[in-house]
């Protein structure tokens, strides 16, 4: 995808029309035309976004503790709200296993249509994304994926993969292009037993791998703010000196920063993860140690309801030559700097 196409599918998502709307524009249900030459082609253009057969999409997700959770509720329900045929029913968010499983329950007992899942931890909750595909009920599972593919029809999110692989290649870039060698390259990681944190750290580490380069002190936080300054604070005393540090998470980047100033350390440079407006305008300050940051959408929760209105009316995307929604989508990691960072920054989530 070019750069000029992420932006604008990330833009549809943070102005609430959402990145899935930009892909029901684009969609049609009509079956295509005879092929000739034994080629198979699909017709461009379509009106899946026109009204269909009414359909009720539940949606469940943890609580909104962080700024990049509140975005996915957030552009969910507004997504939502864009087509006339979908009844959005949301249970409240929590982030109790025990309860989000029984919420969910309540859902497939009504029988939605759809369900829109993004699990406080997809192994955990697996049997329950089951229990709803067994009954009939289609699972679009966001972000944090299930064990079993039996448990969602399909899966979107963000690659975490790619955003270490993104982090660590403009990391490498820079201290090569400064004539660095052995580095010392500091990594503050989200929640290490989440697959995804697991992901973005072997990106991260493959990625630096390429230039040479390793990873050195390396601490974990909790995707909170007060866990990043924390966890920056006992990373920055075990290492006096740093020559760059990639932050998995810009809601805990905000506590990372204090960490930093408070240390009064400014001798590296820092990348940092998902997008936030907050590390998006300290970018186009360029007045502290963050240069960069990696982006991991939360629009990919407009997108996953869209999806979801889709499978439930048992409509494709018309684009693509298949008559069937695909069952994995996964969105790019762009890099956010000084140069680009106007670009993106109307579509920052608040941290």
């Amino acid at each position: 995808m070019s750069e000029q196409l992420g932006r604008r599918g990330f833009l549809y998502g943070a102005l609430g029309v959402g990145a899935g709307a930009a892909l029901t524009a684009c969609t049609s249900n009509a079956p295509a035309g005879p092929a000739s030459s034994g080629s198979n082609v699909g017709a461009a253009g379509g009106n899946n976004a026109a009204p269909g057969k009414p359909v009720t999409i539940g949606f469940s997700a943890p609580a909104a503790d962080h700024g990049w959770i509140a975005a996915i509720a957030n552009n969910a329900a507004a997504q939502a709200k864009q087509f006339s045929d979908v009844t959005f029913e949301p249970v409240n968010p929590t982030n109790d296993i025990a309860q989000q499983i029984a919420a969910v329950q309540t859902l497939i007992t009504k029988k939605v249509s759809a369900l829109v899942i993004l699990p406080n931890d997809g192994s955990q909750l697996t049997s329950l994304g089951r229990q709803a595909m067994d009954a009939g009920i289609p699972v679009i599972n966001l972000d944090r994926i299930f064990d079993s593919p039996l448990a969602y029809r399909t899966w979107i999110g963000g690659d975490n993969y790619g955003m270490g692989v993104s982090a660590g290649t403009y990391i490498g870039e820079k201290l090569k292009a400064k004539g660095v060698s052995n580095p010392v390259i500091g990594e503050i990681a989200g929640i290490d037993n989440l697959p995804l944190t697991q992901q973005r750290s072997q990106g991260f580490k493959d990625a630096l791998s390429k230039f040479g380069f390793s990873v050195g002190p390396r601490q974990a936080a909790d995707f909170t703010a007060q866990g990043g300054q924390r966890v920056t604070a006992n990373l920055l005393q075990a290492a006096p000196k740093l020559d760059a540090v990639w932050n998995h998470d810009d809601d805990q980047g905000i506590g990372v920063l204090a960490a930093i100033t408070q240390a009064n350390r400014s001798e590296f440079f820092m990348v940092g993860g998902a997008g936030s407006a907050n590390a998006m305008r300290e970018i186009q300050k360029d007045t502290s140690v963050l240069k960069a940051t990696v982006t991991y959408s939360p629009t990919m929760a407009s997108s996953a309801i869209a999806l979801a209105r889709l499978v439930a009316q048992n409509k494709g995307m018309g684009d693509l030559v298949e008559h069937e929604v695909p069952s994995s989508i996964t969105l790019k990691s762009a890099t956010i700097t000084k140069d680009n960072v106007a670009d993106y920054l109307p579509l920052g989530f608040e941290s």
